[in-house]
């Protein structure tokens, strides 16, 4: 029987979705060794709704993606918003800290141009490699991991001075360092379709605030709210990426048909959208949405998590690409002073600068994220913000902005300065 395989690296990157392929990349620009560890193989399909708001734009530019519509993107100029009878049409917002257009690709496209990027850089990445659960020294620092690997999920073991957890919702690894999700942290469920659908072509994402269990001409016939909010992006490739997204705030949390729930919301849609089964392309899948950080803390012992491995979705619309590109960069940058420094004391304190940047960054927006999905956890109070917020185009500017994470730090209009003020005053979650 052949001896196990053992390889080494300065890191290991445990996922090669947006987080991993991020760190991957900026650890990789740096000089160091990446190995990054993929259970799949690539094009490989991941649950998401395909859209990308500005912030999301923003962190591929940074990446050196190239975001031309020549270039096979999708690009929209804002979000249309249906509730309360109403519709409207907010552009995204014009900032000096981001682009003022955001984008749509899937997300098999999308993974596999960030991977793809995060190789050029330097980056070895290892397809179809299992991580089982990680390795420790004698002082229970983890120092690699053991997996499964290549399609014979022979044993193998992988050893690094760091490593970064970017495995997604399950956070496997995490759970066996005992970094459990928080229950008290907002959590979701997201579940999406595609469709053939005359709607492909769409400038806009489209936001549903109100989820009727019937026709939407029904807007004020005492008809059943569904609970959740829902999304249609367009796909610009003859399809549409059609989903629906409850928190746990809600009473039907975990308690919930989400596939037929889309679905009996579908059929009130006008039927010339083509949202029916004839027309749906493959079948509807599900994830989880960790957001507010929900798993914590960010770094121990020699593990670092980033993305959605630490909870990092934005609570405000359950966004993740964005927050896991960046939490990727910023790990990066923490990992590249750590071992540019001693091992022992000196090398921890750089490593413990990034749960410290991820709490400057999101902390204070994660709280005021939390207590936003527990209000709109529940239909009715959804539906009074909706009716009496829509009309009001200035202030629904002023939400999409804090929604979408979109505002200028320093420079900015009045928005701006309140949302500054907000984060200010709020205590940071960790």
């Amino acid at each position: 029987m052949p001896a196990a395989a053992r390889y080494d690296a300065d890191v290991i990157v445990v996922g090669a979705g947006p987080s991993g392929s991020s760190a991957a990349y900026w650890l990789a620009g740096s000089g160091l060794d990446v190995l990054v560890l993929e259970k799949a193989q690539f094009p490989r399909e991941k649950v998401c709704g395909d859209g990308l708001t500005p912030r999301g734009t923003r962190a591929l530019v940074d990446m050196g993606i190239d975001v031309s519509q020549d270039a096979g993107w999708l690009h929209n100029q804002g979000l249309r918003v249906i509730g309360g009878g109403m519709r409207l049409h907010l552009d995204w917002p014009e900032l000096t800290t981001f682009p003022s257009y955001g984008l749509v690709r899937p997300r098999a496209d999308l993974d596999q141009l960030l991977v793809t990027q995060a190789v050029k850089a330097g980056a070895v990445l290892h397809e179809q490699t299992t991580v089982t659960e990680p390795v420790f020294d004698k002082a229970g620092r983890v120092t690699g991991v053991a997996a499964k690997a290549g399609p014979d999920k022979r044993e193998a073991f992988y050893r690094a001075p760091v490593v970064i957890s970017c495995e997604g919702v399950s956070g496997r690894i995490a759970q066996q360092l005992g970094l459990h999700r928080n229950d008290k942290r907002p959590m979701g469920v997201a579940v999406r379709r595609y469709y053939t659908s005359p709607r492909t072509h769409d400038d806009y994402l489209e936001s549903w605030l109100e989820l009727h269990d019937g026709p939407i001409n029904a807007m004020d016939g005492g008809e059943k709210l569904l609970p959740g909010y829902g999304w249609i992006f367009g796909m610009g490739d003859g399809t549409v990426n059609v989903g629906l997204g409850v928190l746990n705030s809600s009473a039907g949390f975990q308690k919930t048909d989400y596939r037929g729930m889309l679905t009996r919301w579908l059929d009130g849609t006008p039927e010339e959208w083509g949202l029916r089964e004839a027309n749906a392309t493959g079948p509807t899948r599900g994830a989880g949405l960790p957001m507010g950080f929900n798993r914590t803390p960010h770094y121990t012992r020699g593990m670092l998590l980033v993305g959605d491995s630490g909870g990092a979705v934005n609570p405000f619309n359950g966004e993740g690409i964005p927050y896991a590109m960046e939490s990727g960069k910023f790990a990066a940058e923490a990992v590249v002073q750590a071992l540019a420094r001693s091992e022992g004391p000196e090398r921890e304190r750089a490593l413990r600068a990034y749960p410290s940047r991820m709490a400057d960054e999101w902390g204070s927006y994660y709280r005021l994220g939390s207590a936003f999905v527990k209000l709109i956890g529940q239909p009715a109070v959804m539906r009074a913000c909706t009716r009496h917020g829509l009309p009001h185009p200035a202030l629904m500017r002023f939400v999409l902005k804090l929604l979408a994470n979109l505002h200028d730090p320093r420079d900015g209009d009045a928005s701006d300065r309140i949302i500054n003020v907000l984060r200010r005053i709020t205590p940071a979650v960790r």
